[in-house]
């Protein structure tokens, strides 16, 4: 575990693996959705990102 890049203070499991950022709950956002990612597919932080977004999809 690591801590989250923009709070110090969290404990994070979520790694950007094309980054190596360790990103929170709260912070979990792709940095570069358009472009390419070879980690894409196994990404936890992209899964985070994409259900967020669908979460926001279907709410509206």
């Amino acid at each position: 575990m690591g801590k989250c890049i923009r709070h110090p203070d969290r404990e994070t499991h979520l790694v950007c693996m094309k980054y190596n950022d360790h990103l929170c709950d709260e912070c979990a956002t792709c940095r570069d959705p358009e472009l390419y990612c070879k980690f894409r597919t196994a990404c936890p932080i992209w899964f985070v990102y994409k259900e967020k977004n669908r979460k926001i999809r279907d709410a509206s």
